[in-house]
């Protein structure tokens, strides 16, 4: 007979002991004994898939081994959140801790929901602010001081191998994948687990989620790498007109076949194909949803500046050039803004949602135009209004955040209110400039499917554009996967051609 001994903290600071007695000799394994905990809180009889899940975890949650990492990957519809929320609760009731990280604001905050536990960003969690001198500024990786930690990590497929910038001429941190796999294993005894889904979109850039290839993790890492793909539909998810199209498009992508989906809406009641004005659909889905649960995903930056001027104009009344109330999304990291009652944030990022609660003034400065507002934070509703300065250009470029060239002309006009400075002064100076530190921003009310990633809202409206005939169907397969799978109740097909429907 064994008595294994942990001391565990949790976020509220309460410590304790937790003591789990092993019968070696007659009684289950501790991994037996994590998987059937973890199967006890499955809400629902588990498929094959989840069964073969729970058994891989329970042996990777007590694994002795160094450096261990599990990749859970999981279609929609296969039961993946449930799966998740189980695993969490299995983790704790053993005395263990649990981080739990997503690579948005919006995919923490989904995270949090559905697992009961309080979520953050990556980049949140693992990097801390520095500066010298001279005012320049970079963020820096964080010590892992936790033990006996498993890190889960939601949305994974986004999660790129790129630098995280935050102004073009700041030193940026490394390779936040290997970042962040070098802050777990700095712990003692700590795991990590990627969650994502294949299917959906990779990072800006890539062919394919480097978080979720198992074989290039093992080698470049030296990881001890268990990996597991859920394919079955849960049973309760069977009837969904969302997941039946969405099951097609995965298995068009899965097979890579060079052919266009035929969608179906007959029979199901969450999939409307739409060829007439949808105005009054928006009105109605704002009405029965909210404005914050509705979202219209699109192709390109242009399309959703189309968009969101007519549903500023059209059915939120909106003349001017920003309103109280509106809806904007941030469109690149900063944390200049933060007060001391924001720190806990990190910074603002690259995605985040903010309403406007109040305008105070517009302020033109060559080319540029600013705005001084009290704005809200959405997805941190219990943090305190913020006084910034919004960065109006990007609202009407079709790009996805101010160009390099359009930043340096920022630099250079900031720079000549400290022309009498030393350069290294002047640096400083132009570093804690409020108009050089302008948030970027544009209206949030449609979006591209990129900036709808790890997201999800009950109304979605997808409107692809043109499908120019020499358009690569696994792409367009894979981009309409991600933008339908953002639903949790209604999808609309805007615009679509006949041919893609039976």
């Amino acid at each position: 007979m064994i008595y294994m001994c942990r001391e565990s903290t949790y976020t509220s600071g309460v410590s304790f002991l937790c003591i789990i007695k092993i019968d070696t000799m007659n009684g289950p394994s501790l991994s037996e004994m994590m998987e059937e905990r973890t199967l006890q809180f499955l809400p629902f009889t588990p498929t094959e898939g989840q069964r073969r899940l729970f058994h891989v975890f329970g042996r990777f949650a007590v694994s002795p081994k160094p450096r261990c990492v599990m990749l859970v990957k999981g279609y929609a519809g296969t039961g993946k959140t449930t799966s998740v929320q189980a695993m969490v609760r299995a983790v704790e009731s053993f005395g263990l801790n649990v981080v739990l990280l997503a690579p948005t604001g919006r995919a923490a905050k989904v995270l949090s929901h559905y697992a009961g536990r309080t979520a953050s960003t990556i980049h949140r969690h693992i990097y801390y602010k520095r500066s010298d001198k001279t005012g320049k500024i970079w963020f820096e990786l964080k010590e892992n001081k936790m033990e006996d930690t498993i890190f889960m990590v939601d949305e994974a497929s986004m999660i790129g191998s790129d630098p995280m910038n935050f102004k073009f001429d700041d030193l940026a941190s490394g390779d936040v994948l290997d970042d962040l796999i070098t802050h777990v294993f700095s712990g003692e005894r700590c795991k990590l687990m990627f969650i994502g889904d294949v299917a959906q979109l990779p990072p800006v850039g890539s062919d394919q989620s480097p978080a979720l290839v198992g074989d290039s993790l093992r080698m470049q890492y030296d990881l001890f790498l268990a990996e597991i793909q859920l394919t079955e539909v849960i049973r309760q998810a069977q009837d969904s007109g969302i997941l039946y199209n969405a099951t097609l498009l995965r298995y068009l992508i899965v097979q890579r076949l060079g052919e266009l989906p035929k969608f179906t809406t007959h029979g199901y009641s969450d999939v409307v194909k739409v060829d007439s004005d949808i105005q009054p659909l928006i009105e109605d889905m704002y009405g029965r949803y909210t404005m914050d649960d509705t979202i219209i995903i699109t192709r390109s930056n242009k399309r959703a500046n189309l968009y969101n001027q007519q549903v500023r104009v059209r059915i939120l009344g909106y003349e001017d050039e920003i309103n109280s109330g509106d809806r904007m999304m941030v469109l690149r990291n900063t944390d200049f803004w933060l007060t001391d009652q924001h720190q806990s944030m990190g910074f603002i990022a690259n995605g985040d949602t903010i309403q406007i609660k109040r305008i105070l003034k517009f302020e033109e400065r060559g080319s540029f135009r600013f705005c001084k507002a009290i704005i809200e934070l959405v997805d941190y509703p219990d943090l305190p209004e913020l006084e910034v300065i919004l960065l109006c250009n990007p609202i009407y470029e079709e790009t996805p955040a101010l160009s390099s060239e359009k930043m340096r002309e920022l630099w250079n006009l900031v720079s000549k209110d400290y022309g009498e400075l030393s350069f290294t002064k002047m640096r400083k100076q132009i570093q804690q400039d409020p108009y050089y530190n302008a948030i970027q921003v544009k209206f949030a009310y449609a979006i591209t499917c990129h900036k709808s990633q790890g997201g999800q809202w009950s109304a979605v409206f997808i409107d692809p554009g043109f499908v120019a005939p020499d358009t690569p169907a696994y792409e367009w397969n894979r981009w309409m996967y991600t933008a339908m799978t953002r639903s949790k109740e209604k999808v609309y097909l805007v615009g679509m051609k006949e041919e893609l429907f039976e």
